[in-house]
């Protein structure tokens, strides 16, 4: 079997996909400087963050039912150059000096919205280019993409802000957004079709693929216990690494230590064969316990950055042999709805974790959330083993071209 890239479709998804990744890890550091300066408020910073989180949890289910009807191919597309015209103009109010509030949080909503229908057709954009051996290779060099994006985003906003202000940042994730979609717009990507039925229809099919994989929904419960812990950590450990831990250099350190762990456990999943992969997979994801029980107990400083590195390794690994076992094994059909209730229920924990850890931190101090959390991350992805379909899950091995589905592709 060839490798991806030497497949000219995947190639340059690669490509297009990589630019966009590396133009979005810039904007969080410029969004928030840009909106600071222009109102000195933290209230309004977290207005603009969820003019774009909450559109896009509204949206996603209806995402993926745009992106099982429609070639995966267009629907990204579209939604690139949405999203380019959308950073272009926050990049343009940014530079003039001027900023008006309402006009960056309304390009976040449309923003937000166009996420929820891209997030959903990464899956079928993959599988549709990629030929069923290499699926595991390309998932895992997309993740490896994301992890390096996720090193060098940082620097590259840093640069800019430093050199020619937060609005250029913006700019760049712009171009990278019309640089992805002229990108795709050169590529054929295979498509089954779905009948004409209702929305409603559509939802009830991709929640029913759901609910009869007894693997895939528990699998999900645990993802998102998982995603729920991270927000307790992201809230509670910057000030405890400032006030007990040795101040802002070590948080800086434990993140960027997360970085390095994710891009190492997303190369290794490239090269594992495991025999089952949802288990090992969310045995993996379990390690986030590690970090989240060091922080409770006051560990010392580099042990509890270790353990954060080890917990990202573990995600690092996840997303590649996941994304593999469920784009074998959903028909590819439904793909596009599947992996948008996966999206749902991630980022939907995600909020709830936010809003639930200062306030038990507030009530009975930070350790007692971090150690909650700890327990319920491991508990909820080690419970996965004593699910059948998880223990029983083998990734199958479907014919090249169909990946898994009896009906034959049809090409944009």
């Amino acid at each position: 079997m060839p490798h991806p890239l030497r497949t000219r479709a995947f190639r340059l998804l690669f490509i297009g996909r990589t630019l966009s990744l590396l133009g979005d890890a810039a904007i969080p550091a410029a969004l928030s400087l840009a909106v600071y300066l222009a109102t000195g408020s933290t209230a309004a910073l977290a207005l603009v963050l969820a003019c774009a989180m909450v559109p896009k949890l509204l949206l996603l289910p209806l995402g993926g039912v745009v992106g099982d009807r429609f070639n995966a191919r267009t629907v990204a597309l579209t939604t690139d150059l949405v999203r380019c015209v959308t950073q272009l103009f926050v990049g343009v109010e940014l530079l003039g000096g001027e900023p008006k509030l309402w006009q960056i949080a309304v390009a976040e909503v449309i923003g937000g919205a166009a996420g929820a229908f891209a997030m959903p057709t990464v899956s079928p954009l993959i599988r549709g280019t990629v030929e069923a051996p290499g699926l595991l290779r390309a998932n895992s060099l997309m993740a490896v993409a994301t992890s390096a994006t996720r090193l060098g985003g940082p620097a590259v906003a840093g640069t800019l802000i430093l050199t020619a202000g937060p609005g250029w940042a913006f700019v760049l994730d712009g171009a990278s957004f019309a640089v992805s979609a002229a990108l795709l717009s050169t590529i054929k990507v295979r498509h089954v079709p779905i009948p004409h039925r209702s929305v409603l229809a559509d939802l009830k099919e991709g929640w029913g693929e759901v609910r009869g994989r007894d693997w895939y929904w528990t699998s999900l419960i645990a993802h998102s216990t998982w995603n729920g812990a991270a927000a307790v950590l992201m809230t509670l450990g910057p000030a405890l690494a400032v006030e007990d831990m040795g101040g802002e250099g070590t948080w800086i350190a434990l993140l960027q230590t997360g970085a390095v762990g994710l891009l190492l456990g997303s190369l290794l999943a490239g090269h594992a064969r495991p025999r089952r992969p949802v288990l090992a997979a969310n045995l993996g994801l379990a390690t986030y316990a590690l970090p989240l029980g060091l922080l409770a107990v006051g560990a010392p400083a580099l042990l509890t950055i270790a353990g954060y590195g080890i917990a990202l390794a573990g995600l690092g690994f996840l997303g590649p042999v996941w994304n593999t076992s469920v784009q074998s094994a959903v028909p590819a059909h439904a793909l596009a709805r599947v992996t948008s209730y996966d999206w749902l229920l991630s980022l939907g924990a995600m909020p709830l974790g936010y809003a639930l850890a200062p306030v038990a931190a507030a009530a009975w101090g930070p350790e007692v959330p971090l150690a909650v959390a700890a327990v319920t991350v491991g508990a909820a992805c080690l419970a996965t083993a004593a699910v059948p379909g998880v223990r029983r899950f083998r990734a199958p091995a479907p014919q090249a071209g169909t990946a898994g589905d009896k009906r034959p592709g049809v090409p944009a």
